[in-house]
């Protein structure tokens, strides 16, 4: 049976989609090859985005017309145009607070154009133990929420209160699996949720984090895992049977960081339009091959329908 996505009425609710999770000041060096231990390399030239997980993923379901608001902690020094930037888009902002002492997250990426990168990052405003301090009676605006990085506590207490608005859960702990999450942690994200995100090395994760033998047995906590394979595409695993598709081949990568944030946002737009888990995959591995090749969506005047453009 497929999972019920949204109310009946089509408009029931102001938003789809709250994305729950990191808004980070995203620096990126650019080198012709990583460095090796020990070993110093020339930057050919740096930048700085804003990214985060959350982030990354509202302006990418937002610019295939979903509508999302980010529930998500920054610093002092969050830059006025990435706010504006964000609300350009069409992301709802009221979730957004600011901690007055700490600055923002942030994320020294190095990228070296083929795919390769290596990352660190100071968690800031979303350090371990920090409790969720945003509003709420947000939740019960949209019929979904997507939880992805961002400490333990934070997300563990956004969740409960989006079931106590009666919203739907989806988890999505990505790069985090491997250092912010135990065994008992990961049950408790899981419980009650309805789909798990990650890549394959994240699923594999959770996998042993549960003490599993197979991806299967995580459809004992969550009735669907949604794994993304990189070039080899995506694939959905549900208790009726599992479903692939292959990626689309990208020309020129112009952008790694986030690509896998711009699938979910294509995933969402397929989901809340209706589309079987095929159709939503092949719109999540398009909307990333379109980030990896042309970077981040940028404002632009009136959007079309929802999953108009990752259909075709």
């Amino acid at each position: 049976m497929p999972l019920r996505r949204r109310p009946t009425a089509p408009f029931a609710t102001p938003l789809d989609l709250w994305v729950v999770g990191h808004t980070n000041l995203d620096h990126f060096l650019y080198v012709r090859s990583l460095p090796g231990r020990d070993r110093t390399v020339p930057i050919v030239r740096r930048e700085t985005h804003l990214g985060g997980t959350g982030a990354n993923l509202a302006l990418s379901a937002a610019s295939w017309g979903v509508r999302t608001g980010l529930v998500s902690r920054v610093g002092p020094d969050f830059p006025d145009e990435f706010r504006e930037r964000l609300r350009a888009a069409g992301v709802d902002l009221r979730g957004l607070t600011v901690d007055p002492v700490l600055p923002s997250s942030a994320c020294f990426i190095t990228e070296d154009g083929r795919g390769g990168q290596s990352t660190l990052i100071d968690q800031g405003p979303m350090r371990d133990g920090t409790r969720y301090d945003g509003p709420r009676d947000i939740f019960g605006e949209a019929p979904w929420a997507h939880l992805t990085t961002a400490a333990p506590a934070y997300l563990l207490e956004a969740k409960a209160e989006v079931r106590r608005a009666g919203g739907r859960v989806a988890v999505d702990p990505a790069q985090e699996i491997h250092y912010r999450w135990d065994g008992p942690g990961l049950r408790e994200l899981l419980a009650g949720a309805e789909i798990l995100f990650g890549n394959d090395h994240e699923i594999a994760r959770a996998v042993e984090l549960l003490g599993l033998d197979k991806v299967s047995g995580l459809l004992e906590h969550v009735p669907l895992v949604v794994r993304t394979e990189g070039a080899r595409g995506a694939t959905a695993v549900s208790r009726v049977g599992s479903v692939h598709v292959p990626a689309p081949r990208v020309a020129t990568v112009r952008q790694v960081t986030g690509a896998g944030d711009a699938f979910r946002g294509g995933f969402y737009a397929g989901w809340f339009e209706g589309l079987p888990l095929v159709g939503c995959l092949t719109a999540g591995v398009r909307s990333a091959a379109r980030w990896v090749a042309r970077g981040p969506p940028r404002p632009r005047g009136r959007r079309g329908s929802r999953a108009r453009g990752v259909r075709r």
